[in-house]
């Protein structure tokens, strides 16, 4: 009996002291600290108090230029894992953790648009515990989008004259953004600068024609960039292009004849006939857009219009026909002038014409020369009683100076 006696009191000393302990712990800790006696006695903090991420869990409508950031008030992260989900596609989020320890943070500073991302981390608080954290959030979603639609187009071989000109389908405000989205380089290399033509249309070209063989390459980083307020880009792409051999054509409309020279060498002189004295033809460099076989040209397109608003002329199969600018100049193939005009006289509406059979004949004059062309060629007006051609009327921003060219940028 003693001995159960003896077991009951030691017992109860030890309790006494244990509830002493922990009387002065929490007298120790002070009444504000609700958590220092169970940190004291080894119960870990939440995770959510030991890894802090912004934005924070389940955030939704997240803004492109809210910083993303996961840190730790003490200890040190041990790994981050962020991954992004947009258009059905997962990627990791490249991104570093702090020399302290203390903080990582994304090397792109932008999160992306209609995207959901997950953020797995581990980290030791200043204790030595470890906790780990898993959070989301998705980011938002634009009403409208704009894209860039490319000229050339993508695998192709062009002309030495080829202007890069993207053409967008919403009016571009901020043009200096939407500029540092978009590359084009070029193997072997050349300086190669931008000009905007109001907030519409943004084209690239080097100083001088291209070097046959070179290899261009475009760029599109549009992807989220906010191009006006409100509207963001769509475009994550990359086009690319070859620069074949170089043919540039001088169209003499005093004269009457196209020169048409390959690499510096004359091919052929052709006899043509260019716009007539009441419908001239542009003066200055122009370059072929568009080829068709056989196209309809109706004049009342180009403001070319009887007095009962039917056009001027109405040709459903003009052969052989080059665009060479937007305003509707084409150098294009002619069978229903009478034969004797082309190399004597101007009659056409503003197009330079030579001769060609109906449906195209392939040893024609413009048969020939058709045969011979690519889209990215120039062809030169001169002697013509008209005024030079626009830059922005078609690719004729060869028209434009040097120094011209360059204050285009929005970049300063």
């Amino acid at each position: 009996m003693r001995h159960v006696h003896e077991r009951a009191r030691r017992a109860g000393a030890a309790l006494a002291a244990l509830l002493a302990w922990a009387g002065l712990l929490a007298g120790a800790a002070g009444c504000t600290d609700g958590g220092g006696l169970d940190r004291m006695l080894g119960k870990a903090p939440a995770p959510k108090d030991v890894i802090r991420v912004f934005p924070e869990d389940g955030t939704r409508d997240v803004r492109p230029g809210t910083p993303l950031t996961v840190r730790v008030p003490d200890g040190r992260l041990e790994s981050v894992k962020v991954t992004k989900s947009q258009d059905a596609e997962e990627s990791e989020v490249p991104g570093r953790i702090s020399g302290d320890g203390l903080t990582w943070r994304p090397d792109d500073r932008r999160l992306a648009l209609a995207a959901r991302y997950d953020v797995d981390a581990v980290a030791l608080d200043g204790h030595g515990r470890r906790s780990a954290r898993h959070t989301t959030f998705t980011t938002h979603v634009p009403d409208e989008r704009f894209i860039g639609y490319v000229t050339p187009e993508d695998r192709s071989t062009v002309g030495t004259g080829m202007i890069v000109s993207l053409e967008f389908n919403r009016e571009i405000t901020d043009r200096a953004a939407v500029e540092r989205a978009v590359r084009v380089s070029a193997e072997p290399p050349v300086e190669i600068r931008p000009h905007w033509f109001g907030g519409g249309r943004l084209d690239f070209r080097p100083e001088e024609y291209w070097q046959p063989g070179t290899e261009v390459t475009v760029e599109l980083d549009l992807r989220d960039v906010e191009g006006a307020p409100g509207v963001y880009g769509l475009q994550d792409r990359t086009f690319a292009f070859t620069v074949g051999r170089h043919q540039v054509s001088l169209v003499d409309a005093a004269r009457h004849t196209m020169e048409v020279r390959r690499d510096g060498a004359l091919l052929a002189t052709v006899p043509i006939t260019a716009g007539a004295p009441r419908t001239t033809t542009y003066n200055g460099r122009m370059v072929v857009t568009e080829m068709y076989e056989v196209t309809r040209m109706n004049g009342a397109t180009v403001g070319f219009r009887k007095k009962n608003g039917k056009g001027e002329y109405d040709i459903p199969d003009v052969p052989h026909a080059m665009r060479l600018t937007r305003s509707g100049t084409f150098l294009h193939g002619n069978y229903w002038a009478d034969p004797s005009v082309f190399g004597r006289t101007n009659v056409s509406h503003g197009c330079v014409g030579l001769r060609d059979d109906k449906g195209g004949g392939s040893e024609t004059p413009a048969g020939w020369f058709f045969d011979r062309s690519l889209v990215g060629d120039v062809v030169e007006v001169v002697n013509s009683k008209d005024k030079e051609v626009a830059p922005d009327n078609g690719l004729g921003g060869w028209n434009m100076g040097w120094n011209d060219w360059k204050a285009g940028s929005a970049v300063k």
